[in-house]
């Protein structure tokens, strides 16, 4: 759907208000509510300014990445430009505005800048290497300021004023990013809802002939029906019709199923898989269950877990769209029928499901599924689970064996489930992975076997496979810990005593450092985590990058701080728990 400025908006419909008035009781009132409807259709349609904003980029659109795509618990928010596979080119502001905000991390989006435009839109430009000018000075000011390398400013409408095309930033590959690009997205600025940046003119940037691929088709038994005699999701074939369909095989069953997709699309220049645009299922020719990626909020992000069979996914990595909902969930961009997407099949009924799978140009894949209903007994049989609670996922939940409890809010989850709750010795069992979790939930664990001097190092951590231990931010009180979390698996009390480390690849003990650019140190922890690192440079807070893939943390000493001739530095890393270590050396610059 497609959303109006407000104010263009607020003016449009007091103007209705007023001619509908006048013509309230006129014999033009037919043709007037027909200009009604019609107006409103074209406001729609033109309310995203197509040639308002520019590429941020000087190279050609090659996207890595496009607007919806399927990540990890969240739908992909903007476009990933792709930046010849290096670091460092120009980024330009899209169109004139100010800086409303910037945010720099070692995680997710990295260095980050958002810009307000007058238009009432925000673009979004992520996984900077540096910002540039006066900008990097605000910045670097602010890291001093606050002395911290993760910080988030608000200026003010008139202190960071840019222009359209004016080189803001440096294209990088900082935070969570898994390679050199720039993430790029459009907001609306009031709502904060993100927008499909092919609405502002991007798709005139772009050549696509090819339709989308739909890799697998899955037919989901539900409610206790078998499907061509199997009670577990069953991959179906496909074969290439002469009009350029797919005919799917026939699905035998005898009561309710749903089925589920794998799909990509491609297009002609960028040379890898993305997300497709719109999805849309008709049960005998009437719509049963789609969507499109136009817009939505943040708020909505986690239901991707919802949407894609998310156990499938956690066993095999392949994301399977379900087009069906057995608990309905509120993501904005499905539309369904009454059934919700599921087909319920009785005797002596054929029906013909149909699939269409659709890119932002009209490029559109089709699959047929003939359906028919049978009785027969199941060969496969569903999988059972080992289980001995059961969740309700609308009502709240509360588990507890011996000294631990987790406590599960309504709407914790998005199905009813049938749960594995137990504890093994110092472990605690909450199911598996397999099943996605919406928000957080507590576990509590009472141990009366740490003195009050431990009691700060312990944490509850979650317990990988390999044995590792994750750490989740725990608070005690008396015997008691807990902490929230939004992830089943194994949970066990751990205490960390050791200290972070910290190395340097070559020594600087002594030495002359006048032609070096900056000093980089290695940092880790094998325990709780980090959480903290400070440098000091002859007693002054310095400013250190931190990259947390490559663990290392780099002062520039085009900062300023460095002093002429000898330098004392002294760098303190702290973990989660307060375990800390510190490095301390010496060295000599001219800066002469």
């Amino acid at each position: 759907m497609l959303y109006c400025n407000w104010l263009q908006k607020k003016l449009f419909y007091k103007v209705i208000q007023i001619t509908f008035f006048i013509l309230a009781k006129t014999t033009r009132m037919r043709f007037f509510l027909f200009f009604l409807l019609i107006s409103r259709v074209v406001i729609a349609q033109t309310s995203y300014p197509k040639d308002y904003f520019q590429s941020p980029l000087d190279i050609p659109m090659q996207l890595s990445g496009n607007f919806g795509e399927l990540r990890p618990n969240h739908f992909h928010a903007g476009f990933d430009f792709k930046t010849l596979q290096r670091e460092g080119l120009e980024v330009h502001a899209a169109a004139d505005g100010y800086i409303s905000r910037i945010k720099i991390s070692p995680f997710g989006n990295g260095k980050a800048i958002y810009i307000n435009h007058p238009n009432g839109f925000t673009t979004v430009y992520c996984h900077l290497q540096t910002a540039t000018g006066e900008i990097e000075e605000y910045i670097k000011k602010t890291h001093y300021k606050e002395q911290a390398f993760e910080i988030e400013m608000f200026p003010k409408a008139n202190e960071l004023v840019v222009e359209k095309g004016q080189v803001i930033a440096l294209s990088g590959n900082t935070g969570s990013s898994e390679g050199p690009h720039l993430h790029f997205e459009f907001r609306d600025t009031k709502t904060e809802k993100i927008i499909n940046p092919m609405f502002f003119g991007f798709d005139k940037n772009f050549k696509d002939t090819k339709k989308p691929v739909i890799a697998a088709v899955y037919v989901y038994p539900l409610a206790g029906a078998t499907a061509n005699k199997s009670k577990q999701p069953l991959l179906l074939n496909l074969n290439l019709q002469k009009d350029g369909t797919y005919l799917a095989t026939k699905v035998l069953t005898n009561g309710q199923i749903g089925f589920g997709i794998t799909a990509d699309d491609y297009d002609n220049v960028s040379f890898n898989k993305n997300g497709v645009y719109k999805v849309q299922s008709y049960l005998n020719g009437k719509a049963a269950f789609g969507y499109q990626f136009d817009t939505y909020s943040f708020d909505e992000m986690r239901y991707v877990n919802a949407l894609i069979d998310y156990s499938r996914y956690r066993k095999s990595y392949q994301r399977v769209q379900k087009l069906f909902m057995t608990n309905p969930f509120n993501l904005s961009i499905i539309k369904t029928d009454a059934a919700n997407g599921i087909v319920t099949v009785l005797p002596n009924l054929n029906l013909v499901y149909r699939i269409e799978v659709s890119d932002y140009f009209g490029n559109t894949t089709i699959v047929n599924i003939p359906i028919g209903f049978d009785a027969a007994s199941p060969v496969v049989q569903k999988e059972e689970v080992v289980s001995n609670y059961f969740v309700k996922a609308k009502k709240d939940n509360i588990f507890s064996k011996d000294n631990m409890t987790a406590t599960f809010p309504a709407g914790t989850f998005y199905d009813d489930f049938a749960m594995n709750f137990t504890l093994n010795g110092n472990v605690l069992t909450l199911h598996d992975d397999s099943v996605p979790v919406h928000s957080s939930f507590e576990i509590t664990m009472q141990s009366d076997k740490y003195t009050d001097e431990q009691k700060s190092k312990v944490y509850i951590a979650d317990l990988s496979s390999n044995g590792r231990l994750g750490y989740n931010s725990t608070s005690v009180k008396g015997n008691v810990y807990s902490t929230k979390t939004r992830s089943l698996g194994k949970y066990t009390l751990a205490m960390d005593t050791s200290a972070p480390t910290i190395s340097i690849a070559k020594s600087i003990e002594g030495r002359w450092l006048s032609n070096e650019k900056t000093i980089q140190l290695s940092i880790s922890d094998s325990g709780s985590g980090i959480k903290s690192y400070n440098g000091y440079l002859n007693g002054n807070w310095i400013l250190f990058d931190y990259n947390y893939k490559t663990r290392k943390i780099t002062h520039h000493f085009s900062d300023g701080i460095v002093a002429e001739g000898a330098n004392d530095l002294k760098v303190i890393v702290t973990d989660q728990v307060g375990n800390s270590t510190t490095f301390e050396t010496h060295f000599f610059r001219s800066q002469k």
